[in-house]
This record gives structure tokens, sequence and C-alpha cells, in this order.
């Protein structure tokens, strides 16, 4: 049986090289070892290695088998290892394996029973699936995430505490058959393996990426996805800062011309108050904890600028309350007699800026972006803070989960 389980993955793993260069070359970054059945259900990996129990893949195709394979190097290719933070564990694997798993299916691999799909999760990472996951949710995991000391999952990531060495094999079944003779237990992470894995499987991802792209076997799915990995990601809170203040640089202009100096025409140092509008979503899909949140971030960020706030509210019309208007030197708070509960329109504020005539530095909108949008866009920034997986037409998206 021994030789027809690594006869198996050796074959599986050729053919990802072959058919999917990008899943093949993170595949094979992977040493592939056996493991105890106690210690592994199925197929797991503490991101050094790739463990499986030789009975599961017995039973598994070998198409099936190229899709576990891949599974698993995904979790260490896009490092779920590393940004899981403050999330319940259980959870975030679950949003993890979400995550992963319709880029599979959408490459064309045949997922073997107990993996979890939901298409409605197409297209979004494990940060924006967690916050849909419940929190006694009974999902379980088809594999086992080693790499996490906590409290392992209701799913097959249960079990012993795991501890060991972790030495490297050429391959399937190198060195002797019993693993717990070579010392090839899986075992959690440390902090400082996790931040150097990090980074090693960051270069990975773009070298597996490169090379899939010269060969023309670069799905738009993956293409996609690995963009959005490789550029730099700053938490939702940064992003605001960054446009916020942005817009209130102070600058020299030659618009006012300083005349100390004689005839000599010289710049003068521009520091004008900058008119932003804040508006807030209360359709009733964001709570009053989240809106809080939003308006106590806006207000540290006032700090920082010389913003006159427009603060206005919205679900399927304006709330009758506002506007409320917030000076330079004034506390931004979220008002008491704020309203609404109701659908969700985006038009009547962008109506209601055109009545006024105004035209500001900045709208900053916090919402789940489910509604109706204005047909064109304003010609003034508009930044949409989404909770949420909705998309919107025109303007700057900051993602919220």
């Amino acid at each position: 049986m021994s030789d027809e389980i690594e006869t198996k993955l050796s074959a599986a793993r050729a053919r990802l090289i072959l058919d999917r260069p990008f899943l093949g070359a993170l595949v094979l970054r992977l040493p592939v070892k056996a493991a105890k059945p106690e210690r592994c259900k199925t197929i797991g990996t503490d991101v050094r290695a790739l463990y499986y129990n030789p009975e599961y893949i017995k039973n598994l195709s070998l198409e099936q088998t190229q899709f576990v394979l891949a599974h698993e190097a995904l979790h260490c290719a896009l490092s779920h290892f590393a940004r899981r933070q403050h999330r319940v564990k259980h959870r975030w694997d679950i949003a993890c394996d979400l995550a992963i798993n319709p880029l599979l299916l959408k490459d064309g691999l045949k997922p073997p029973p107990g993996v979890l799909i939901n298409s409605g999760f197409e297209g979004m990472t494990a940060e924006e699936i967690y916050p849909y996951i419940e929190e006694d949710t009974e999902d379980e995991t088809h594999d086992d995430h080693f790499y996490d000391n906590e409290n392992q999952s209701k799913g097959s990531s249960g079990g012993e505490p795991l501890d060991g060495d972790d030495r490297e094999t050429g391959g399937p079944g190198a060195g002797e058959s019993d693993p717990e003779q070579r010392g090839e237990q899986p075992r959690a992470l440390s902090e400082t393996e996790r931040e150097q894995l990090a980074v090693q499987w960051r270069q990975r991802l773009a070298g597996a990426a490169q090379q899939a792209m010269q060969a023309g076997k670069l799905g738009a799915a993956m293409a996609r996805l690995v963009d959005h990995l490789l550029q730099p990601q700053l938490p939702w809170r940064m992003l605001l800062a960054r446009y916020m203040t942005g817009v209130a640089r102070d600058d020299y202009s030659y618009q006012r011309p300083s005349r100390r100096e004689g005839d000599a025409i010289l710049p003068t140092l521009r520091n004008a108050q900058v008119d932003v509008v804040v508006v807030l979503d209360t359709s009733g899909s964001i709570n009053d904890s989240e809106l809080q949140e939003f308006v106590s971030e806006i207000n540290a960020i006032k700090g920082q600028m010389r913003a006159r706030l427009t603060l206005h509210a919205c679900d399927a019309e304006l709330c009758g309350n506002g506007p409320w208007i917030f000076e330079p030197w004034e506390e931004f708070d979220k008002p008491a007699n704020i309203y609404g509960r109701g659908g969700t329109r985006f038009v009547p504020v962008f109506e209601w800026l055109e009545r006024e005539r105004r035209k500001p530095d900045l709208l900053v909108y916090f919402t789940d972006a489910d509604g109706e949008f204005p047909k064109s866009e304003p010609n003034y920034p508009v930044l949409w803070l989404v909770k949420g997986r909705a998309k919107v037409p025109w303007g700057q998206r900051i993602q919220l989960n």
C-alpha cells in the first residue's frame, strides 16, 4: 500500500506541475510526509511540510489528490498561518477553507468529499468571509491546520498537542517508514518562525506566479489574488487617515503671491480649511456600535487636519434632522437625534450636495454598499468605507472587515 500511495502522490504533483504550474510550484515547496492516523486524520500542513494519513490518500482519486495537495500549498502561500490575529481559530479555519476552495474549483480541480464549498464567498478573502461564519457553526474543515497552537478546531484539526522536530525529507516515503521515529511530527509555529515563513512564502508566491505567467497558465482568478496579496496592504484606519490628511496638506501656491520683496512674485504658504462631508448609512445593516467606531476614528483623524466636517445620515432618504456641522475646533461625535433603519439609496446624498451647489474636498461614505448608486460619478473625490462584500461603481473603496 505504501508504494501505491507514494506513486499516487508523485503522480498528482507531476500533473499539477504540467497542467497548473502555479499550484505545482507551490506544492513542490512542501516535503510530503506520512503521519500516524491519530495525529493526522486526513491531510494537513504546519507550513514547513505537508502531512497525510495514508488511508485517506488511498481512498482519493488522482484528481482529488491534486486538489488536497494544492489546498495545503495555498494555505501556506496565502499566509493564513500569519493572518489570524485576534480571530477565533475555528471560525478562521473555516473562513480560510471557504476562501481557497472556490479558487481551486474555478481552476478545474475536483474536490474530495467533505470539502467546504460556498459559492457566495467566491472572490473574497478569509478576512472578508470571517464575519459571516457563525460562532456556533457546525462546519468542519476537511484538513488539519497544524501551524496554530490554540485549541484545535472542531473538525479534523482537533487532536493531541503538537510537538516534535520537523526535519524535512526529499519527498513521499523518504527515510524511515515510522514518522515518529524520524522526528517528523507536525508542530505549531513560534512567533519568529511565523514571521520568517510569511516572508519566505510571499517570495515563493511571487516566483510561482511569474513562472506560471511565462508559461501562459495562470488563471484570471489566481492572477487577481496574487496581485492583491503582493501589493502593500494597510488597515482601513491607516488608509482613511492617508486620504483625509492628503486633501488637507499644506502647500505653496502662486494664487496669492507675496509682495513683501518688492515687485518679485513669490509663493505663499497655502493652509486653507478643508471641507469634508461624512455620511452614515443608517439603513439597518450597520449597527450603532459600528457607527460609533467609525465616527470616533474620523474624530481622531480630524485632529490632524484643519477640517470643517459636515455630517449627514441616509437610508433610503436623508435624515430630516441633518446635516450637522462641526468646526475644526469642535469634537466630532454621533448626534443623539440621528435616525434611519429603512432601505438603502445613495442618490439622495449626491442630489443634496448638488442642490447646495457644494463641491467638498472629500466625501466619506460609511456603508455596506448594498443600494442604489447615482448613475454618474461626481466631480469630487468619494471614499467608500464598506462593511461586507458589495462593490462600488466608482470612487475609492476601502474594506472594513
